[in-house]
């Protein structure tokens, strides 16, 4: 399978990214690229997590928040036949995650809680103490397992009312008081290794912005064979417009959003694919590791 591959130029100030060509082939196991830099699996978490969290955040500010005004409704069955809703926050990145398991790179994607309206988010012993940690600095929390490899785990925070009222209004909520700005739950990555090439880290996030496209697009699909049909164009839903954007604009309002951040995940300490395997998330230039271009 093919994707769309991102090329990304500028500078922070520039806030863009672009899509050039195809993404690479995975990796077989065991094979290594000759030419290219690596760069730690922690850069890898960051840049994919920041196209996350601008995705859910255009979509739960613009798309829901915007949706709601002008009457368009948002449910656990969006999915089914004959439903006229759009995914919930929670479970458009459920459908994204669901997408990207089908591309060729060998990242996961998991969004849980300690106090979930779907006891399949909850919390497993193991991440609850990561959790905590999560919760206590709202920074990322980094680790190995023998099982999933290499894990990041970011807090999802309360950003927008429509998140707190939905959860605190869910009949099988089980905590009925959040607030804006409370940490609700994490989201979690997980990758195999430790460093990935450079082919691999732009693979990963084009795979993220083709799921996050995919997902968008499933609910446009669905918004246009409602009773009435929801009219898609290159403006957003307000109160007195009932209107989706298009794919395109959607994206290009997320890649916006993601900019800053992925660029300086892309642009971090990155080093010479002499050593490969070494194993270290502390990426260090030695006499056999040397810095190099992206």
């Amino acid at each position: 399978m093919t994707l769309p591959r991102i090329f990304l130029t500028g500078v922070l100030g520039s806030l863009a990214i672009y899509l050039f060509v195809s993404a690479p082939a995975p990796l077989v196991e065991g094979e290594e690229k000759a030419s290219g830099c690596l760069h730690p699996v922690k850069a890898l978490f960051d840049g994919v997590n920041a196209i996350n969290q601008a995705a859910r955040g255009v979509y739960t500010k613009r798309i829901v928040g915007g949706g709601m005004a002008s009457g368009l409704k948002f449910g656990e069955e969006w999915q089914e036949p004959g439903v006229e809703q759009g995914p919930l926050p929670a479970l458009f990145l459920r459908a994204t995650a669901a997408h990207m398991e089908t591309l060729p790179p060998l990242v996961g994607l998991y969004l849980g809680s300690d106090a979930p309206i779907n006891k399949s988010n909850l919390f497993g012993a193991g991440q609850v103490t990561a959790f905590e940690t999560v919760k206590a600095t709202r920074t990322a929390v980094y680790s190995d397992d023998a099982q999933s490899g290499f894990v990041a785990m970011y807090p999802d925070v309360a950003e927008v009312a429509p998140c707190v009222i939905c959860h605190n209004e869910h009949p099988d909520s089980p905590k009925k008081d959040w607030k804006l700005n409370d940490v609700m739950g994490a989201t979690t990555w997980t990758y195999p290794r430790d460093e990935v090439t450079a082919d691999e880290f732009l693979g990963v996030l084009d795979a993220m912005y083709v799921s996050v496209a995919h997902t968008y697009e499933t609910y446009l699909g669905k918004a246009a064979r409602f009773e009435v049909p929801v009219e898609i164009s290159e403006s957003w839903p307000s109160a007195d417009r009932r209107i989706l954007p298009n794919v395109e604009v959607f994206l290009a309002e997320v890649k916006a959003h993601a900019a800053p951040v992925v660029l300086q995940a892309v642009m971090r300490e990155r080093r010479s694919p002499r050593g490969v395997g070494q194993g270290t998330l502390a990426v260090q230039a030695d006499e056999e590791s040397k810095p190099c271009g992206f």
